[in-house]
């Protein structure tokens, strides 16, 4: 897509990183940049408020699951073993 505008950032580039943008993904630098082409681009600000849509859809219907509790202990527990036993790792006194 392109509006025939000239751009900072090509408006294929910006569509391509919405989601990292919408995920607070992008560092300062890229988040001014797709912002500034989003102000200025009504085709591409039309693309992002559809991803920006979907995002919020799939959250609200999908969010809030949790994981059961002996999934999430298994889970902690396991961790915690890594842990112990990297640290006993990087630990040899000579």
């Amino acid at each position: 897509m392109s509006c025939g505008g000239p751009h900072n950032i090509d408006c294929r580039k910006v569509l391509d990183a919405v989601f990292l943008y919408l995920d607070g993904e992008c560092n300062d630098p890229q988040q001014h940049l797709i912002r500034a082409h989003l102000d200025e681009c009504s085709p591409c600000l039309r693309e992002f408020g559809v991803e920006h849509e979907v995002k919020m859809l799939v959250a609200r219907k999908c969010g809030g699951e949790r994981a059961p509790d002996s999934l999430r202990l298994s889970v902690l527990a396991r961790l915690r073993a890594a842990r112990t036993s990297a640290d006993a790792t990087e630990y040899r006194p000579d």
